[in-house]
Formats: C-alpha cells, sequence, structure tokens
C-alpha cells in the first residue's frame, strides 16, 4: 500500500510480547528478530484511502502509482487541501477520473469502493468486534478488492496481530529461504510453519518481509 505522509503514524501495542513469544517458540525468528532493532509495523490513514490506493497501485509501479493517486486526488478539491471522502469521489464524472491516468476498470472499482462506503455495506465502526475473516468477506464483496488485499489492509492497517497471507509471494519465499534453505515451499508447508507462529503470524510475516528487504515492509 502506498504511504501517505501527511498522517500521523501509529504502531500496535502487542509488537513486543510478541517478539519475545516468537523468539522463545521458533528458531529461526530467535535469530531474524534482533537483527531489525526497534522496527515497527506501522499504520497511517484513514480505511478508504487506504483501499483506494491499493486499488491505484494494482500492477504498475510504487513510483506510477504515486503520480496518478497524486493526480486523482488534487482533482477532488483544486488548489485546496483535498480530502479524500467516498462522496467527493462519486461526485467525479468517469471521464474525470480518467483524465488522472486511470483505467476505466479501476475507475469502475474506486466508485464502487465509495458506493459500499456511501451505502453503509461497509461496516468501519464494527470492525474492531469482527473477526479477521468476516472483515476479509466483507471486503472482497467490493469489486477490486480481493483476498490478498483484504488481509494486506489486515496487516497494514487494522494491524491484526494473526494474519498469514498465504497468497503473498514474499511470505512464501521468506519461508523457503529461511526454513527450507531455498528450496520451493508448498501452501501446506507453509501454512505449517505459519501455525506454529500463532497467534503472532502477523509479526513474523513481517520479520520474513524485512529479511527480503531491510527497509520497513510499507504496502
Amino acid at each position: 500500500m502506498i504511504p501517505s505522509p501527511s498522517t500521523s503514524l501509529v504502531m500496535p501495542d502487542y509488537w513486543d510480547e510478541a517478539c519475545k513469544h516468537l523468539v522463545r517458540r521458533d528458531r529461526v525468528m530467535k535469530k531474524l528478530i534482533p537483527r531489525f532493532g526497534e522496527a515497527r509495523l506501522q499504520t497511517r490513514g484513514d480505511a478508504f484511502t487506504t483501499l483506494a490506493r491499493s486499488i491505484i497501485g494494482q500492477q504498475i509501479s510504487v513510483k506510477s502509482a504515486q503520480s496518478v493517486w497524486g493526480r486523482f486526488v488534487a482533482l477532488l478539491q483544486p488548489g485546496a487541501d483535498p480530502v479524500v471522502t467516498p462522496p467527493a469521489v462519486l461526485a467525479l464524472t468517469i471521464d474525470t477520473m480518467r483524465t488522472a491516468g486511470l483505467s476505466l476498470r479501476k475507475v469502475d472499482y474506486l466508485r464502487d469502493l465509495a458506493q459500499h462506503f456511501v451505502d453503509g455495506a461497509v461496516h468501519e465502526t464494527s470492525w474492531a468486534d469482527m473477526d479477521d475473516e468476516a472483515i476479509i468477506d466483507e471486503l472482497v464483496a467490493i469489486r477490486g478488492i480481493g483476498r490478498w488485499t483484504a488481509e494486506m489492509f489486515l496487516i497494514f492497517h487494522l494491524m491484526r496481530p494473526n494474519v498469514l497471507p498465504l497468497d503473498d509471494v514474499g511470505l512464501i519465499k521468506g519461508i523457503s529461504l529461511n526454513y527450507f534453505s531455498g528450496e520451493p515451499v508448498s501452501r501446506a508447508e507453509a501454512r505449517e510453519v505459519g501455525d506454529a507462529w500463532a497467534p503472532y503470524r502477523t509479526v513474523a510475516t513481517w520479520y520474513l518481509w524485512r529479511s527480503l528487504d531491510p527497509l520497513p515492509a510499507d504496502r
């Protein structure tokens, strides 16, 4: 997910306890976690903006996504400090949205996302009381959001502690390199490794991402 530099960062309060738990129980985490010091998962921005950014960023480079996002946001309130809200997005015409460099498909996805928020089909105020799968089910009902995007949202926006995104190529590669000496890993093998990290599978996943890329993971 594309970071938003104008919003403050929030970090999970369970991180230190999770690290202690994983270091005690997992030989790889015992070596991996200390390598990254005080680095933590962090989130920023509101739910609608985060999901809109994830849609715009699909299948294009981070640099291109930043450029398109900047042009898109500028359409909402030209000359002012733009606020990305569902009504503001729905107020734009399709042709106007296309001028930001969006494909017709992404325009459709963004309008469907905005409509879900306006209609109350996205129960953001209830998420704290919903389990992960219930939130995933709600999000994948929106066009352009699949399970992987929903799981990234659970990790990077809601900071849920026990998400295991088995469709993520980085996670699979990290498990392969750190647990199987680089040998190919099946989904079942990855799940078995990940299940041992519970109830902090998110944290272990994040450290495996870091083992591949020393820069903080920010989706």
